[in-house]
């Protein structure tokens, strides 16, 4: 199954559970803390299940491949090495105080 299948059936369950839920609230009251909680997990699940709709709309165009660049073997020109520092040792010919 593809991810957008996956994700079709899983905001069928979800549309069962809320409307189970619901039922549930009119036989037990809706003023019962579990209940309320209860309600309030259904909620996450249907906010959660709408990101995961977003992220995979989002991921599931393809990815344009970046172009490759060349890197030449041949090596580079000495004069761009001048003035320069050597990476944790400091600048040539100078010593450490």
């Amino acid at each position: 199954m593809s991810v957008h299948d996956e994700l079709t059936s899983v905001q069928r369950c979800l549309d069962d559970l809320i409307r189970s839920v619901g039922r549930l609230e009119k036989t037990m009251g809706a003023g019962g803390l579990e209940m309320r909680r209860v309600r309030s997990d259904t909620n996450h699940l249907r906010e959660s299940v709408a990101l995961l709709r977003e992220t995979a709309a989002t991921t599931a165009a393809p990815r344009k491949r970046p172009d490759l660049v060349t890197i030449s073997d041949t090596p580079y020109d000495p004069s761009l090495w001048v003035d320069t520092d050597d990476e944790g040792l400091g600048a040539r010919g100078r010593r450490a105080p």
